[in-house]
């Protein structure tokens, strides 16, 4: 296999994800959210964020289970790749659309719960192994950042939500591209008919779309570990950087609409609530599951990409969140700051190797 080829398979494999994620998860998870009468912010905050970490956390879970766990850090790699393009990316892309003005309380409530569960990330892995216990404490971590949540519905943790009405960002701009959206409607037709009309048959659209993402996830990894050993790179470098800003394409299309209809503090914390469910979730439940199923006492992960990315991850919370606290919004200067120190990551990253 050529490095093009992996490219074009696991491109395609994002952009199915992308629509699956989008247009059938989510939409499965409104009918559900609605069937168990939630509050928008908190059905944002547990459904809606779990829609659109989705990818993160199939790729996360099924790394773990591909050539005995070989390449686990790839997945770990994804959703610490995905956070950092979350911050920087996203809310950088938004800024430059549009100023995003933000009170203090959001603010500090935001990124502080945020850091907190950055902060118990990287006392599991620091010292490289997994033990019981740790996956626990993320997923309590994440138990507490629930009951907060429902006991504050009204606070700021709110996912954007894709209603029926709504259009992916990428369709409207091509719209007029005859040969674009023939490829979207005969995909959505195809999946279409594994999953029903997901509005009406949200259950069967919900397990449907759990199992496509699954099988895309896989076809991820392993080409991911293909591309990686051609360009001579370690797998997780992969995952830090093209399956990371792949699996955060559903992220970013929600919170470019959200701020081109004036909702820009949507957009933030869209991308920092999300990343909240991604850390906590989306490493502890697969490790847990991995432990669980297979019997082992320890998982071991390679920390030396992984730990330099955590504290790059905290840095860019501590500049955004400078941003947001001195003026209370953020605008195009900021946005753009926020992405050139992206790129100055990924040349970083790749630079290293």
């Amino acid at each position: 296999m050529t490095a093009v080829f992996d490219l074009v398979v696991i491109g395609f494999a994002i952009y199915l994800l992308t629509l699956v994620a989008n247009h059938f998860f989510m939409t499965s998870l409104d009918g559900i959210a609605a069937r168990l009468k939630l509050s928008p912010s908190v059905a944002g905050a547990t459904l809606m964020a779990a829609g659109s970490s989705a990818p993160e956390l199939a790729i996360a879970m099924v790394a773990l289970f591909t050539q005995g766990g070989t390449h686990s850090d790839i997945g770990i790699g994804t959703i610490v790749g995905s956070a950092v393009f979350n911050i920087l990316v996203i809310t950088g892309v938004c800024a430059v659309i549009r100023t995003a003005h933000i009170t203090l309380k959001a603010i500090i409530r935001d990124t502080g719960f945020y850091l907190a569960g950055i902060g118990v990330m990287l006392y599991v892995f620091i010292d490289g192994e997994i033990t019981p216990l740790e996956p626990l404490l993320l997923v309590g971590a994440y138990g507490i950042y629930l009951i907060a949540v429902f006991r504050f519905p009204g606070d700021s943790f709110e996912v954007y939500e894709h209603g029926p009405e709504e259009t992916p960002l990428i369709e409207t701009r091509w719209k007029t591209i005859l040969l674009w959206r023939m490829v979207n409607r005969t995909v959505k037709q195809t999946v279409g008919l594994i999953t029903g009309d997901p509005g009406q048959h949200y259950i069967r659209a919900f397990l449907a779309s759990i199992a496509i993402i699954i099988v895309l996830s896989k076809l991820l990894v392993d080409h991911a570990v293909s591309l990686s050993q051609i360009m001579g790179l370690p797998p997780v470098v992969i995952g830090l950087t093209v399956l990371a800003a792949g699996t955060s394409a559903p992220d970013l299309i929600a919170s470019m609409i959200a701020v081109r209809r004036g909702h820009g503090d949507m957009a933030v914390a869209n991308a920092i609530g999300s990343n909240t469910f991604d850390i906590l979730i989306g490493l502890g439940l697969p490790w847990l599951v991995a432990l669980g199923f297979t019997g082992r006492s320890v998982i071991p992960v390679g920390t030396s990409n992984l730990l330099e990315s955590v504290f790059i991850l905290i840095g860019t919370v501590l500049v955004l969140f400078g941003f947001l606290a001195v003026n209370r919004q953020l605008g195009r200067k900021a946005g753009i700051t926020l992405l050139m120190i992206y790129a100055g990551y990924v040349a970083w990253i790749v630079a290293g190797q």
